[in-house]
């Protein structure tokens, strides 16, 4: 059995974060090292999906609901501008595989890329 991710460990409470969002199916947090003057990260509380391509294949719905969870902390941060990303595999940066999207806003020019 597969340890459990950081994300995970958040979500039970085990490894302190800043938690900005929580419902019953999603939370959002700071990310630790932000790239950007916003950057909080927005992930279901359940680790069955790996990436934003298996959740949107699996539960579209919980998908829909981390975008709207995403526009309502723009809306709270950042006057509703925001670069939503999500990374898809180690070699695209994906580092945590526990499908999650970065909210990135606030002195984010063109030509210019969040990563995690």
């Amino acid at each position: 059995m597969a340890e459990p991710s950081i994300f995970t460990r958040i979500i039970a409470r085990e490894v302190p974060a800043t938690i900005v969002f929580e419902t019953d199916r999603v939370i959002a947090f700071n990310d630790i090292a932000p790239q950007a003057p916003v950057h909080i990260i927005v992930t279901p509380k359940t680790e069955r999906y790996r990436d934003v391509v298996e959740l949107a294949a699996g539960d579209s719905e919980l998908l829909a609901e981390l975008v709207s969870t995403a526009r309502t902390l723009a809306d709270e941060h950042a006057d509703g501008e925001f670069r939503l990303v999500f990374n898809t595999g180690a070699s695209a940066g994906q580092t945590v595989f526990h499908v999650h999207a970065h909210v990135l806003a606030g002195g984010l020019g063109e030509g210019t890329l969040g990563s995690e």
